[in-house]
């Protein structure tokens, strides 16, 4: 683990970590000092957009009480970038995967926000 400052630590094995520390580039769509969203690099619907916590929590079961406030931004900010990104009107889907069976392949907490296409229910 490495301090990046008082409040938020990484992980060096940790591809997002990587990437918020600037060592794996990504085109980021926006950048606050708690949160990071970017790109996926393999979308699954025309927008595509993965938002992180900056602090690395390996998944949504990690996450404590502590965690509520940076949590709701998160949440918060997928529904701005929806606007920004012109997806809001149409619909667009929010998933967070937790652990393998949940669809996680990245184990750093992370929000897909997808939009632009239709989505079915129950999903895969």
């Amino acid at each position: 683990m490495i301090k990046i400052c008082e409040k938020q630590v990484m992980t060096v094995d940790c591809l997002f970590c990587r990437i918020v520390a600037g060592e794996i580039p990504a085109k980021k769509v926006y950048e606050d000092d708690e949160l990071l969203a970017f790109h996926d690099i393999g979308p699954k619907a025309p927008v595509h957009v993965l938002i992180i916590p900056k602090v690395h929590i390996r998944s949504l079961n990690e996450s404590t009480d502590a965690d509520t406030v940076l949590l709701g931004k998160l949440l918060r900010k997928a529904a701005s970038l929806a606007e920004e990104l012109q997806i809001a009107g149409p619909g667009y889907r929010v998933a967070i995967n937790t652990n393998e069976d949940g669809g996680q392949s990245v184990f750093h907490l992370h929000a897909h926000l997808m939009g632009k296409r239709k989505f079915l229910w129950p999903p895969g």
